[in-house]
Protein backbone atom coordinates (compact mmCIF):
# COMPACT_ATOMS: atom_id res chain seq x y z
CA UNK A 1 0.00 0.00 0.00
CA UNK A 2 1.04 3.33 -1.11
CA UNK A 3 0.47 5.03 2.19
CA UNK A 4 2.75 2.33 4.04
CA UNK A 5 5.88 3.10 1.49
CA UNK A 6 5.99 7.07 2.20
CA UNK A 7 5.51 6.03 6.29
CA UNK A 8 8.52 4.41 5.72
CA UNK A 9 10.15 6.61 3.40
CA UNK A 10 9.27 9.56 6.16
CA UNK A 11 10.21 7.55 8.93
CA UNK A 12 13.75 6.33 7.15
CA UNK A 13 14.90 9.65 6.25
CA UNK A 14 13.63 11.44 9.50
CA UNK A 15 11.31 13.74 7.72
CA UNK A 16 8.61 15.83 8.95
CA UNK A 17 5.11 16.67 7.06
CA UNK A 18 2.37 19.43 7.42
CA UNK A 19 -0.74 19.90 5.31
CA UNK A 20 -3.38 22.41 4.74
CA UNK A 21 -6.71 20.90 3.08
CA UNK A 22 -9.50 22.43 0.99
CA UNK A 23 -11.45 20.20 -1.09
CA UNK A 24 -10.15 16.74 0.47
CA UNK A 25 -11.94 17.90 4.01
CA UNK A 26 -8.79 16.25 6.23
CA UNK A 27 -8.96 12.78 4.36
CA UNK A 28 -4.98 13.39 3.13
CA UNK A 29 -4.71 13.95 7.28
CA UNK A 30 -7.18 10.96 8.12
CA UNK A 31 -4.65 8.70 5.86
CA UNK A 32 -1.28 10.07 6.93
CA UNK A 33 -2.40 9.33 10.98
CA UNK A 34 -4.21 6.13 10.26
CA UNK A 35 -0.56 4.46 10.32
CA UNK A 36 1.13 3.17 13.58
CA UNK A 37 4.03 5.66 14.49
CA UNK A 38 3.03 8.63 11.83
CA UNK A 39 3.23 10.66 15.41
CA UNK A 40 6.80 10.72 14.33
CA UNK A 41 6.22 12.34 11.00
CA UNK A 42 2.94 13.81 11.15
CA UNK A 43 3.52 17.64 12.05
CA UNK A 44 -0.03 19.29 11.92
CA UNK A 45 -2.67 19.92 9.53
CA UNK A 46 -5.46 22.23 8.50
CA UNK A 47 -8.52 22.11 6.97
CA UNK A 48 -9.07 25.87 5.07
CA UNK A 49 -12.22 25.04 3.53
CA UNK A 50 -13.16 29.07 3.05
CA UNK A 51 -11.48 31.90 1.70
CA UNK A 52 -11.15 33.36 4.83
CA UNK A 53 -9.30 30.31 6.80
CA UNK A 54 -7.09 30.23 3.96
CA UNK A 55 -5.98 33.80 4.55
CA UNK A 56 -6.26 33.64 8.43
CA UNK A 57 -4.15 30.25 8.77
CA UNK A 58 -2.07 30.55 5.86
CA UNK A 59 -1.76 34.01 4.68
CA UNK A 60 -3.22 33.59 1.96
CA UNK A 61 -3.24 36.64 0.17
CA UNK A 62 -6.88 38.54 -0.50
CA UNK A 63 -5.28 39.86 -4.04
CA UNK A 64 -4.48 36.46 -5.37
CA UNK A 65 -8.08 34.72 -4.28
CA UNK A 66 -9.84 38.05 -6.09
CA UNK A 67 -7.76 37.48 -8.89
CA UNK A 68 -7.03 34.22 -9.71
CA UNK A 69 -9.94 32.37 -7.27
CA UNK A 70 -9.56 30.00 -4.46
CA UNK A 71 -8.92 27.13 -7.15
CA UNK A 72 -5.36 28.30 -8.84
CA UNK A 73 -1.76 27.13 -8.76
CA UNK A 74 -1.45 30.39 -7.58
CA UNK A 75 -3.86 30.15 -4.34
CA UNK A 76 -1.63 26.34 -3.96
CA UNK A 77 1.53 28.03 -4.06
CA UNK A 78 0.50 30.27 -1.38
CA UNK A 79 -1.56 27.94 0.68
CA UNK A 80 2.03 25.58 1.05
CA UNK A 81 3.89 28.68 1.22
CA UNK A 82 1.88 29.60 4.28
CA UNK A 83 2.03 25.86 5.98
CA UNK A 84 6.05 26.44 5.58
CA UNK A 85 6.34 29.37 7.79
CA UNK A 86 3.46 28.05 9.90
CA UNK A 87 4.65 24.55 10.47
CA UNK A 88 8.56 24.80 9.83
CA UNK A 89 8.24 20.99 8.64
CA UNK A 90 10.40 19.01 6.06
CA UNK A 91 7.69 19.00 3.60
CA UNK A 92 4.12 20.58 3.23
CA UNK A 93 1.33 19.72 0.78
CA UNK A 94 -1.64 22.07 0.21
CA UNK A 95 -4.34 21.06 -2.04
CA UNK A 96 -7.55 23.26 -3.56
CA UNK A 97 -9.89 22.22 -5.71
CA UNK A 98 -13.69 21.50 -6.81
CA UNK A 99 -14.92 17.78 -5.97
CA UNK A 100 -18.49 18.63 -7.48
CA UNK A 101 -21.02 17.50 -8.53
CA UNK A 102 -21.99 21.68 -8.36
CA UNK A 103 -19.09 24.19 -8.22
CA UNK A 104 -17.32 23.83 -11.63
CA UNK A 105 -17.03 26.06 -14.22
CA UNK A 106 -15.47 26.02 -18.42
CA UNK A 107 -12.58 27.91 -16.67
CA UNK A 108 -12.46 25.13 -13.52
CA UNK A 109 -14.78 21.93 -14.24
CA UNK A 110 -15.40 19.75 -11.43
CA UNK A 111 -12.23 17.52 -10.61
CA UNK A 112 -9.91 20.41 -11.38
CA UNK A 113 -7.64 20.28 -8.32
CA UNK A 114 -4.58 22.37 -7.68
CA UNK A 115 -1.47 21.28 -5.63
CA UNK A 116 1.19 22.81 -3.99
CA UNK A 117 4.51 21.01 -2.36
CA UNK A 118 7.57 21.77 -0.41
CA UNK A 119 9.48 19.17 -0.58
CA UNK A 120 13.02 19.71 1.31
CA UNK A 121 13.60 22.65 0.02
CA UNK A 122 11.91 22.21 -3.15
CA UNK A 123 8.50 24.27 -4.36
CA UNK A 124 6.36 23.27 -7.28
CA UNK A 125 2.56 23.26 -8.05
CA UNK A 126 0.21 20.66 -10.40
CA UNK A 127 -3.05 20.75 -11.61
CA UNK A 128 -5.08 17.89 -11.79
CA UNK A 129 -8.09 16.87 -13.57
CA UNK A 130 -10.09 13.92 -12.16
CA UNK A 131 -13.44 12.36 -13.26
CA UNK A 132 -15.97 11.04 -10.93
CA UNK A 133 -18.01 11.60 -8.29
CA UNK A 134 -17.33 14.07 -5.52
CA UNK A 135 -16.12 10.48 -3.42
CA UNK A 136 -13.76 10.00 -6.27
CA UNK A 137 -12.64 13.38 -7.24
CA UNK A 138 -11.58 13.49 -3.19
CA UNK A 139 -10.10 9.89 -2.43
CA UNK A 140 -8.27 10.31 -6.31
CA UNK A 141 -6.18 13.93 -5.25
CA UNK A 142 -5.72 11.96 -1.98
CA UNK A 143 -3.88 9.54 -3.83
CA UNK A 144 -2.20 11.87 -6.12
CA UNK A 145 -0.36 13.64 -3.05
CA UNK A 146 0.70 10.02 -1.76
CA UNK A 147 2.23 8.91 -4.87
CA UNK A 148 3.88 12.25 -6.06
CA UNK A 149 5.62 12.36 -2.16
CA UNK A 150 6.94 8.52 -3.00
CA UNK A 151 7.85 10.07 -5.59
CA UNK A 152 10.07 13.00 -4.70
CA UNK A 153 11.54 11.23 -1.59
CA UNK A 154 12.65 7.98 -3.65
CA UNK A 155 14.30 9.92 -6.25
Amino acid sequence: MKIQTLSQLLTDQSLTLSVAESCTGGNLSALLTSVSGSSTYFDRGYITYSNQAKMDMLDVDVEILEQFGAVSEQTAFQMVNGLVQNSHSDIAVSITGIAGPTGGTVEKPVGMVCFGFYVKDKHFVKTQHFSGDRETVVASSVDFVIQTLVDELSA
